[in-house]
């Protein structure tokens, strides 16, 4: 038996083996629920599949911050039914901040329709400015939000809602743009997670956009709904470090994130 022979039977048997596990692992969840049974809250076709779940569009906008969007969109993409569709001024890769990653939208502004929720990401000085300033974003956020649920955002993309006009009396964003938030929008900086005013869900930097997210998919369907995806993406946070709350961290730390954020960004 040659190597590649070998390479290919242990790759077909490693293959089997989690098969195997995932499907017995799928017949004990599914022994404890009726056949035929929808999820609560969700309307189901023919073959018993849940329908009519929520509409969701993320905007994508060049300079964006990776994780703003991908990390709602893991929890989000879950939910029973749910139509979860990456937006952007015009089709196709759109580029993160640091320039070595992108993501690829699959509608345009023009092609999109009524939506449910409607997600902003934030951005480095030059993405976040630049959407500001963009008319097609602002018009877009405007139409959408006469018809949302849900008008939410990450990071700085609390400052698009801003400048499109959307935010309320209280919001978060990114720690370092709690002064221009309140500065230039009127609006009352709530430094915690997530911040719920109305119908818009802002939250703060970056990662905060799933905590944000489990919130929004409790609103969505329900609370169990929403611990079962948490469970699902294993979202249990216990970083190596206790560096993460701004209001703790030193003025040099401080400093040194903000150089190396823009360091990283093109």
């Amino acid at each position: 038996m040659t190597n590649s022979d070998t390479t290919t039977d242990t790759t077909t048997t490693r293959r089997a083996a989690l098969g195997g596990a995932v499907a017995l692992a799928a017949a004990g969840l599914a022994a404890g629920i009726p056949a035929g049974t929808a999820h609560a809250g969700t309307r189901a076709d023919s073959a018993g599949r849940p329908a009519g779940g929520p509409r969701i569009g993320v905007l994508l906008y060049d300079g964006f911050s990776l994780l703003d969007p991908t990390g709602p969109v893991e929890v989000l993409s879950r939910l029973p039914g749910a139509d979860v569709t990456m937006i952007a001024e015009r089709r196709g890769p759109v580029r993160t901040d640091t320039g070595h990653t992108a993501v690829v939208a699959d509608r345009s502004f023009a092609e999109t329709g009524e939506l449910d929720v409607v997600l902003v990401p934030g951005a480095g000085n030059r993405g976040t400015i630049a959407a500001m300033e963009n008319p097609a974003i602002l018009r877009f956020l405007r139409r959408a939000h006469r018809r949302t649920r849900f008008t939410t955002s990450v990071c700085t993309g609390s400052l698009v809602l801003g400048a499109a006009g959307l935010l309320g009396t209280r919001a978060t964003t990114y720690w370092a743009s709690k002064d221009y938030l309140e500065a230039t929008f009127g609006v009352t900086y709530v430094p915690e997670r997530y911040v719920h005013d109305g119908k818009v869900i802002t939250a703060a930097g970056v990662s905060a956009g799933i905590d944000m997210s489990l919130y929004l998919a409790a609103l969505l369907t329900d609370e169990p709904t929403a611990r079962a995806v948490q469970l699902a993406v294993e979202y249990d946070p216990q970083p190596p470090y206790d560096s993460g709350n701004a209001a703790e961290a030193s003025p040099e730390l401080k400093e040194l994130a903000l150089r190396l954020l823009a360091e990283s960004q093109e």
